[in-house]
């Protein structure tokens, strides 16, 4: 969102902010027109665990943290708020609030996408009679007219991590909203809806396209939501939009997938479309498979002293020639949707130690890059030379090399590998006019690492096949 103009006499704004509300941290960059960092800021974010299987955000405390690294940015870059031309927000999808449209009062905390409050509804909606009738007929419909429209509804299944499903759950169980709603003074919105609300003090209520098509209460292929007078599009995005921008400025189409945190990897499979940007009449459509629990996964290894440092883990896991048998299963999303699987260790031994362990869960998340990647070629027939990674995986050479082992490609990585951030600050600068146009951006293409094949895929064939039956052992738990 644009911050106005420099008082008169002031020095001119020469920089935009680039903000990630992501699952595990808030963190906020200031970038020059060279699209360099001078300074950041960052917090972990705080999630509540009310119940077994909740997850919540407290709003007033996420929004003091944003309001926190914005602040400590600018002035560790020793600038002002008059110097930034404009702002740019991505955020964790998916997570979402309501609250009293009048007194802004909200009726729960954020729940998060991660929340699993809704699994009694999903499965019961899965197994209907009436989303049966819905593949039939769209299954028809799309053989009839061809149109793509028609395709997403005919495999669509619900899922936990859906909004929409959530939303539900909500106005069944909480009095004050269902209430609120009937009469027509009931705010729904995801974090980026909410934090503009907040600083624009109320006066603006809105979204991106790329958060509401995630909600499953927009319509992606006639741009439009439900209500549509209460949805504007702005200048926010979407975490793994904004990837997604910050990546396909620089590089060409059929080399721009990513692993990151979470791992999204685009292409149009049998996965329900979304929108990922809009720029004036160009709207770039997209559909996503992805890891969803990878930094949740880190983030437990840590809290219970499997590493100090997330940055140790790559060192760990190559200091033994294999995890001696050990398989790590973390939950899944694509390809596997199983809302049951538990995590496990599997394969423990007397002589197992913490790097046995470590290189276990690393090992996990480059057999699932290898099945999302696998995928993808199986359902899009475009070429794919080059794998380009951001977030905090990319950080790991270990599991960047076993990557690129195994799908047999070239990976590259940025040299800034906080693609969310910049990506929200591109499309922000772009929208104020600090930058003119995305060839402007594309000069601005800095590759840090290049991950090139060095084994046999095949190598790597024994321990995949143990990986796999041990997820097989952890399905409907």
């Amino acid at each position: 969102m644009p911050c106005g103009q420099p008082e008169s006499g002031a020095a001119p704004a020469r920089y935009v902010l680039g903000v990630d509300v992501g699952s595990t941290v808030v963190k906020c960059h200031v970038y020059d027109r060279a699209a360099a960092v001078r300074g950041s800021s960052c917090r972990k974010v705080e999630s509540l665990y009310p119940r077994p299987g909740w997850v919540e955000i407290d709003p007033e405390v996420l929004w003091s943290q944003f309001l926190t690294v914005v602040k400590e940015a600018v002035q560790g870059a020793g600038l002002h708020m008059r110097q930034i031309a404009s702002l740019g927000i991505s955020t964790q999808r998916g997570t979402f609030i309501t609250w009293h449209r009048k007194t802004g009062k909200p009726f729960h905390n954020f729940i998060s996408w991660q929340d699993l409050r809704s699994a009694q509804l999903v499965n019961s909606w899965n197994k209907s009679l009436l989303l049966k009738v819905i593949h039939v007929i769209f299954t028809v419909l799309h053989f009839l007219t061809g149109n793509d429209r028609f395709l997403a509804p005919s495999f669509l299944t619900f899922s936990t991590q859906q909004t929409s499903m959530k939303l539900s759950w909500v106005f069944k169980n909480i009095h004050e909203a269902e209430e609120a709603a009937r009469e027509n003074n009931c705010c729904f919105g995801t974090i980026d809806t909410w934090l503009l609300y907040r600083l624009t003090k109320g006066s603006v209520y809105a979204t991106d396209y790329s958060n509401a098509s995630s909600t499953g209460i927009f319509e992606p292929f006639t741009v439009c939501a439900v209500p549509k007078k209460n949805v504007v599009a702005i200048y926010c995005a979407s975490e793994r939009i904004a990837d997604i921008f910050a990546f396909s400025i620089s590089f060409q189409k059929s080399d721009s997938e990513i692993f990151g945190v979470p791992i999204p990897i685009m292409a149009m499979v049998s996965l329900y479309p979304l929108i990922g940007w809009k720029i004036g009449k160009e709207v770039v459509y997209l559909t996503e498979g992805s890891i969803s629990d990878i930094g949740t996964a880190i983030k437990w290894a840590q809290d219970i002293n499997l590493f100090t440092n997330v940055d140790e883990t790559a060192e760990m896991a190559q200091s033994i020639v294999d995890s001696q048998g050990v398989c790590f299963v973390p939950g899944f999303q694509v390809p596997v949707n199983d809302q049951s699987l538990c995590s496990s260790f599997m394969g423990l031994k007397p002589s197992t130690t913490r790097n046995h362990l470590v290189r276990a869960i690393l090992e996990s998340v480059a057999f699932r890059n290898k099945l999302l990647y696998d995928t993808i070629v199986k359902k899009v027939h475009i070429p794919l030379q080059t794998i380009r990674a951001d977030g905090g995986v990319s950080n790991n050479s270990f599991v960047m090399q076993m990557t690129s082992d195994l799908i047999n490609k070239k990976i590259e990585k940025p040299a800034n590998a906080d693609m969310s951030s910049l990506g929200a600050a591109f499309l922000a600068g772009l929208a104020s006019g600090f930058w003119t146009d995305k060839e402007q951006l594309k000069k601005l293409k800095r590759i840090e690492a290049v991950f090139e094949p060095q084994k046999d895929s095949e190598e790597y064939r024994p321990a995949m096949d143990a990986w796999l039956q041990a997820m097989k052992h952890s399905l409907h738990w």
